[in-house]
């Protein structure tokens, strides 16, 4: 349970970030500026660990760099910016009921590379975690997809490119996840897995900064920002999330992570005043007792 508490903590402070995020992104401050400048300053952050640990870095194996790899070039930076982008080309309510498939390609390949095995029982609590976090976005769901037009334009070559770009922040994610836990069992510690994952993010945003798309500007107020939500989600989240992925399996860590939708929504409840729906509260409690069940009886 306290790896699963571990997470939670992470969700939490990810779900206090967005009361920062999506306002500066309303305010006209691009999604690669925002991604960029978080694995800058975290890079920056972690140099000291970087000369303190150079031999396990520079001794790493090739497999452990491709590991770093996936969790910061393809979870951290480019599945982040496929996602951000998806929502402006399809309606955000198929982008967000799309990304419920996040968790069964975690676990998916966490049977494949973790050679994780899943019983019978596993899969039944599993679909009860699912239920939970399809209610808790239902409302968002529904409401969005009311005004999606089914007909032929959803064929068009921007909401291809949409679905395109939020299956691939969902692989990536779900891969982050896996490979997550793959380099917490090689025995790195959190501030190891979290120093490589950042590093590997910043060289590929590299590209990204070379053609020009990244605009800086020397607003204190947007680098005060951007600097909480390094603070919030990058050192703090990031870091009880690997904590807890150390102490539960793949396929947990997959399925705890479910738990951020309710904890943004129960943000918005203490600080924007926006009511609990019944079928919120519903979603919750059955991803806390499905999640429960599944660590407490080792499925």
């Amino acid at each position: 349970m306290q790896g699963i508490f571990y997470i939670l903590i992470a969700c939490t402070l990810w779900a206090i970030d967005t009361l920062i995020r999506y306002p500066l992104l309303g305010e006209g401050v691009s999604a690669s500026r925002i991604v960029f400048t978080e694995h800058l300053i975290l890079t920056l952050f972690f140099i000291p660990l970087f000369v303190k640990k150079i031999k396990v870095f520079w001794q790493a194996r090739v497999a452990y760099v491709f590991y770093f790899l996936i969790i910061g070039g393809l979870g951290s930076a480019i599945g982040t910016l496929a996602f951000t982008r998806a929502f402006s080309l399809i309606n955000p309510s198929l982008v967000i009921l799309l990304q419920k498939f996040q968790p069964i390609i975690a676990i998916t390949l966490a049977s494949i590379v973790l050679k994780e095995k899943m019983r019978k029982d596993f899969i039944l609590w599993a679909i009860v975690c699912l239920i939970g976090g399809g209610l808790i976005s239902y409302n968002d769901i529904a409401w969005g997809l009311k005004e999606v037009n089914f007909d032929r334009s959803l064929l068009d070559q921007k909401f291809l490119i949409g679905y395109g770009l939020t299956f691939l922040a969902v692989f990536s994610w779900g891969c982050s996840t896996v490979f997550g836990k793959k380099l917490s069992s090689c025995g790195f510690k959190e501030q190891e897995i979290m120093a490589g994952r950042f590093f590997m993010g910043l060289i590929c945003l590299i590209p990204i900064l070379l053609t020009g798309e990244i605009h800086m500007d020397s607003n204190p107020l947007t680098w005060g920002k951007i600097l909480a939500m390094v603070v919030i989600s990058g050192l703090l989240g990031m870091y009880f999330y690997y904590k807890g992925l150390k102490l539960v399996s793949a396929r947990v860590g997959a399925l705890a992570e479910m738990f951020f939708p309710f904890c943004a929504v129960i943000v918005n409840w203490i600080f924007l005043n926006q009511a609990l729906t019944f079928q919120q509260i519903l979603g919750g409690v059955l991803l806390l007792i499905g999640s429960t069940v599944i660590q407490l009886r080792h499925y």
